[in-house]
């Protein structure tokens, strides 16, 4: 990793060939392990300011709808916290030229309280690129710790280290958000926190209320400036409140991963649960539990609440759910499966919810009435939940908006498998509030995993899924069979479950891997896809897990029936050959027998045979002619299943098992031999 000092740039392009997407990390230390601070990126053009307020990403606003930019949120460290950002670069706007990446502390806290104030960049594979230390902090409660910014083609970035002693607001001033400065303290009527709220919170809504008494004219300030001017009135929250504004991530709350001896006779016994599901028997019974269940924990665990609805547009405040509510229209009123309402300084956001269980899909009719519904209301969004999973951002049902209603409506789609996979990483690795939320989300789990709940995920391959994996066994499919394409996004989705599952498992980001440009058109992609399943058999995906420099390839080969999971392992550079044969096989001690290993000589295929046949002969690795190799290809092969229908039972269970089987047992062991093997090529 490369250091740099302040004002220093570097170009990213230049330190890594996989700089296409980053991870930058702020973090910090604190003698007294109570330190903290607040991260926030900017996307500033040509001008150095903002183009709308939604350019500026904080704990309120954490992600981008482009999947530009995503806060993924603090992880503890010996003495402090590290905040990480997601950067996809190739998704950021062409005119956006700079992305500002600060911090801001509250509550009369000075940066220079904090200890080991730093900066990394790391490429998509986790590989630290470069590095900045902040050693001249003081008095400043804000600053900019780096910028990235374009240059031509190529992304750079320079360490600024430019402090503000006014905080975020003159911070946000600076980038062109304009802060309300009117109000000094705020008026009788300031909003009190819900039970729980944290008191910061309290302070942003204070200045909400405030800015709107001194402004009328300008109507309810925007969530972003309400935080802009939290800071304006940190004085004016009572002391013993300030005194509990610092949070930290260690007083988070996890459930431990084994559980507690059972005082169960005998292993027959079933433990209570919440939320039972043993008598669920009609689909429209299963679809008002799921609801219920979802939207009620939603409502007592603010961080599952905030964690699925913030990419919807909702503000981080006091949330309240209901069901089965009756709304007018036409004749006959439509019940929604729910309704979520975010009341925030005294502004309301609301969505109405559709959802579905048991593979059910979701009707286009159906969704565009409620569309109709919250646009004559003045509700902001409609989201759909169901066990598909959408791709590209996109609604996964089709319906007109009506551009000439000046109230937008957005449509917004998530997967029972998303929600699980929040669940788990608040419960298993990030942390809640008290244990009591820890608790409800355990139930609710446990709730969502049940197989009477219908709440499962992905499960049918659609139904060009048979007569394509039929026409490809017999050779019969045309080249351009349209029904392919509809199988390589059912693909698609089916890989982008596994991430999620597997992400949910070890507490890391997994994503798919897209070879081409994010800008690029998905469905030119898709029918490439489709062209080369018709012509070979196979569909291949690629994905990643943050944190790891391996890129797992997954093939499903509907010739053979069989599915391949594989692994490139690069050879560290100016080894001995048969030692870094013998080394990877002994850090293979506990991968499955049956894994094949071959070895690579630049590019080209090498010597291989199975772990079983090489363990007591590591030098068949070794091509004969002596030349180096210069990684190692790791491989094993799974039966997709017999199941020629669309159920789980089949290829979609076998795809799943097989990735979570070769990262368990090959991809988990590497971390030896990729730490000496350096960077992946």
């Amino acid at each position: 990793m490369q250091e740099i000092s302040k004002g220093a740039n570097v170009s990213l392009t230049a330190l890594s060939e996989d700089a296409g997407a980053v991870v930058v990390s702020l973090g910090w230390t604190s003698a007294t392990g109570a330190g903290d601070a607040d991260v926030s990126v900017l996307l500033l053009d040509e001008n150095g300011k903002i183009r709308s307020e939604n350019d500026f990403y904080f704990y309120n606003n954490p992600a981008a709808a482009d999947g530009s930019v995503q806060l993924l949120g603090k992880t503890p460290t010996a003495n402090g916290d590290e905040d990480r950002i997601s950067v996809d670069l190739t998704a950021v706007p062409e005119d956006v030229a700079r992305i500002v990446v600060a911090a801001s502390q509250y509550g009369g806290a000075r940066f220079g309280d904090l200890d080991d104030l730093r900066m990394t960049v790391a490429d998509r594979s986790g590989e630290p690129l470069v590095g900045y230390s902040i050693e001249d902090a003081g008095v400043e409660t804000a600053f900019v710790f780096g910028e990235l910014y374009r240059r031509g083609e190529d992304w750079k970035f320079r360490a600024v280290g430019q402090g503000y002693e006014t905080g975020l607001a003159g911070l946000a001033t600076d980038f062109g958000i304009d802060v309300d400065e009117g109000a000094e303290e705020p008026p009788a009527c300031t909003a009190t926190p819900a039970e729980g709220a944290e008191p910061k919170t309290a302070a942003v809504a204070a200045v909400a209320v405030a800015a709107v008494a001194v402004a009328p004219e300008k109507g309810a300030p925007s969530a972003v400036v309400a935080v802009a001017a939290a800071e304006q009135v940190s004085a004016t929250v009572p002391a013993q409140t300030r005194g509990r504004a610092t949070r930290t991530t260690k007083k988070k709350v996890t459930l431990p991963k084994v559980a507690k001896k059972s005082l169960a006779e005998n292993d027959s016994w079933r433990t209570a649960r919440l939320f039972p599901v043993p008598s669920l028997k009609s689909d429209k019974e299963r679809e008002v539990r799921a609801t219920s269940v979802l939207l009620s924990v939603m409502a007592q665990v603010p961080e599952l609440g905030r964690r699925l609805t913030a990419g919807f547009g909702a503000p981080a405040g006091r949330m309240q759910t209901f069901t089965e509510v009756p709304l007018p229209h036409g004749d006959t009123p439509k019940r929604p499966d729910g309704v979520i309402r975010v009341e925030r300084a005294g502004k309301l956001w609301t969505a109405l919810v559709e959802t579905k269980t048991h593979g059910n899909p979701l009707k286009d009719e159906q969704v565009q009435q409620y569309m109709d519904i919250a646009a004559r209301r003045g509700y902001e969004a409609v989201i759909t939940l169901s066990n598909d999973v959408a791709l590209d951002g996109s609604p996964v049902v089709d319906v007109k908006i009506d551009g000439r209603r000046k109230h937008k409506v957005s449509l917004w789609h998530l997967s029972w498998a998303e929600v699980a996979h929040q669940a788990q990483m608040l419960i298993r690795h990030e942390g809640v509030g008290n244990a009591a939320h820890a608790w409800l989300l355990q139930e609710l789990l446990e709730y969502l995993q049940h197989e009477n709940s219908g709440c499962h995920g992905f499960q049918n391959m659609g139904p060009a899924w048979v007569p394509v994996r039929k026409g490809i066994e017999d050779e019969t499919i045309s080249p351009d069979d349209v029904r392919a394409v509809d199988v390589v996004e059912s693909w698609e989705r089916l890989i982008r479950q596994v991430c999620l599952r597997l992400g949910g498992e070890l507490g890391q980001k997994a994503l798919p891997v897209q070879r081409t440009r994010q800008g690029g058109d998905p469905r030119a992609r898709r029918v490439a896809a489709a062209a080369a399943l018709c012509a070979d058999g196979r569909l291949s995906a690629e994905l990643r897990i943050d944190g790891t420099s391996s890129v797992i390839a997954v093939t499903a080969d509907l010739r053979t029936g069989k599915v391949r999971t594989c692994v490139d392992v690069p050879a560290p550079e100016g080894s001995y050959p048969l030692a870094t044969a013998k080394r990877l096989l002994r850090v293979l001690a506990e991968a499955p027998a049956d894994l094949h290993v071959q070895s690579l000589v630049e590019g080209e295929n090498g010597p291989r045979g199975t772990l079983e046949r090489l363990r007591p002969e590591p030098g068949d690795l070794l091509p004969k002619d002596g030349a180096a190799p210069t990684g190692f290809r790791l491989s094993l092969i799974k039966g997709m299943g017999n199941t020629r229908g669309n159920t789980e039972s089949g290829f979609i269970r076998g795809v799943d098992d097989a990735v979570d089987r070769f990262y368990q047992g090959v991809v988990a062991h590497l971390g030896a031999v990729e730490a000496r093997g350096g960077r992946r090529g």
